[in-house]
């Protein structure tokens, strides 16, 4: 199988699309912080005013049931916390939560329609931000909140948050489906409705690209996540790969030496500009460790093969 040609389909996506897929949850009040401490994998307390953080919501056997961009902003009435995440998932997320709050003085809210959300890839982030900097900073740009991501084949990634008066980012224009490819090409999928309990956090890597601090306390699923990390059992991890099918996401996939069974689960996906398409599946170690001359299919024993490609970050447990 020929593999995705992504540095020269990467070199040409530079600009700026609206992310009309994801949402905004927003707590606000005196407790939102140790609310939220106590719900996420990630450490919210600590996170400082140019800090944004990856973040996944469990349930109490550690299945992700939602992932979120998480940051602080300042409003008019203070400041208040904001979770980015798919629209197909938000509705449940946000009433799960509130279940949570109890006597807290937190307020949750889906504010998704008083904030517009773009994507930036590319030099597109230099002629807003100045200057790219590190992954999982933020930038605070008039009344927008800039949030730099993980790259993707190559390309800066950022994601732009202002309120809905606000004037949109100028420059040039890409499609959510490019941005969407970048996406997969960053090794990081985000939870969606077809995915909602599928997996622990570091099914998806989320251990090696900042989505859980293991120092925190607890949360829930949390002991789980712990275990999985520190007894040797994971098992499963998240790969990039390409295909000539059409992958979906939460479709199976298949090894050659079990046709029987799914090795794997597509968790997202994207058209390659240069043609097939290139997606994260979620499999066993052991199936990736044999994934040459197309032993890997989408589907079912007969569908389509998958082609490994290079992660685009080390496994925590190469650092």
């Amino acid at each position: 199988m020929t593999l995705s040609p992504v540095a020269s389909s990467a070199s040409t996506i530079s600009g700026i699309t609206e992310l009309t897929h994801l949402g905004v949850i927003r707590a606000a009040g005196d407790d939102a912080v140790t609310f939220l401490q106590g719900q996420l994998t990630q450490d919210v307390a600590l996170m400082g005013a140019g800090e944004a953080r990856l973040a996944a919501f469990c349930n109490a056997k550690g299945r992700m049931q939602a992932s979120f961009i998480v940051f602080k902003r300042q409003s008019d009435a203070g400041e208040e916390i904001l979770l980015v995440c798919n629209r197909d998932i938000l509705p449940a997320t946000l009433k799960r939560l509130s279940m949570f709050v109890l006597r807290a003085k937190a307020k949750l809210s889906d504010a998704s329609a008083e904030f517009a959300l773009y994507g930036l890839a590319g030099p597109a982030i230099d002629s807003i931000a100045g200057h790219v900097r590190p992954v999982w900073s933020k930038a605070d740009i008039g009344a927008a909140n800039l949030v730099f991501l993980h790259p993707g084949a190559g390309q800066p990634l950022a994601l732009w948050c202002a309120p809905a008066a606000t004037p949109a980012p100028e420059g040039s224009r890409i499609t959510l489906a490019q941005w969407q490819w970048l996406g997969v090409q960053s090794g990081i999928a985000m939870i969606t409705q077809p995915i909602f309990e599928a997996f622990v956090p570091q099914m998806l890597n989320y251990e090696s690209v900042g989505g859980v601090n293991f120092k925190k306390g607890c949360y829930p699923g949390q002991e789980i996540v712990a275990r999985s990390q520190f007894r040797g059992t994971l098992k499963r991890r998240a790969y990039v790969a390409h295909t000539a099918g059409t992958p979906a996401v939460g479709q199976e996939v298949f090894h050659a030496s079990d046709a029987g069974q799914p090795c794997g689960l597509v968790a997202a996906a994207a058209p390659n500009p240069a043609g097939g398409f290139d997606a994260i599946v979620s499999m066993q170690t052991s199936a990736a460790a044999d994934a040459e001359g197309g032993r890997l299919t989408l589907g079912s024993a007969s569908g389509e093969a998958l082609a490994l490609l290079p992660l685009p970050y080390a496994l925590l447990e190469d650092i």
